[in-house]
């Protein structure tokens, strides 16, 4: 009931998730970031707390497939998961448990790891590594061109109805966080028009948080 892809820019060393589900509000409870650390994607039937446990672990030096190995060793349950990591240098590993949901998938490319469950056919987890290690421009952007290659290829085995784009840099908070929580159809869609409208003002929200003197103008009554 969920695809997702985590990736990394070497040139800019962000670090992403892109998701969609079938079920509400994924992005509250699957992707996990944390700037000049990792990312990662818990899913299937999701354990939330895997995401910062494998995190603390890269920090604290572990390469993604130890790291990995450690966080499932401590939930009795991890045969229902399926979890996904990419390091600050580009390391991945991902995990797929015996009882993942339906037609199951994950496949490592070049500074990704793409991994789905509930699938319409497992080559929709190859398109989306290869549309990311293809596409050109911004993290983000590839990201997202990750994810519709994946609906091209079929998408989930059933309607998808949340998605989320999150993308970590040099701060220490997102400088992407973009959430469609529930649509009746086409999340993704919807996911890409909210970036489209957030990328041209995504810098100027960084340099309002950084130094307000040198912020644009907010465009509101009052504002000088």
């Amino acid at each position: 009931m969920t695809f997702s892809i985590v990736g990394f820019c070497p040139e800019t060393g962000q670090l992403g998730v892109a998701i969609s589900s079938s079920s509400i509000a994924v992005g509250a409870r699957c992707p996990w970031l944390r700037p000049g650390v990792g990312a990662v994607s818990t899913q299937n039937i999701t354990l939330p707390s895997l995401g910062p446990r494998i995190l603390d672990l890269l920090a604290s030096g572990a390469a993604p497939a130890p790291a990995l190995a450690q966080a499932l060793d401590a939930d009795p349950w991890r045969e229902h998961r399926q979890v996904t990591v990419i390091d600050a240098r580009g390391g991945t590993a991902s995990f797929t448990g015996a009882e993942a949901l339906g037609i199951h998938h994950a496949v490592a490319g070049k500074d990704c790891v793409a991994a789905g469950n509930l699938l319409a056919r497992a080559e929709v987890i190859a398109a989306m590594a290869r549309a990311f290690e293809q596409g050109p421009g911004p993290l983000p952007e590839r990201l997202l061109a990750a994810m519709h290659a994946a609906v091209a290829a079929g998408g989930e085995a059933g309607p998808v109805h949340s998605a989320a784009l999150a993308v970590v840099g040099e701060v220490g908070w997102p400088i992407v966080d973009l959430r469609v929580d529930w649509a009746d159809a086409d999340p993704i869609a919807s996911l890409d028009a909210l970036w489209r409208a957030y990328r041209p003002q995504m810098q100027d929200y960084l340099t309002r948080a950084l130094n307000p003197t040198a912020a644009p103008s907010y465009g509101v009554p009052g504002d000088e």
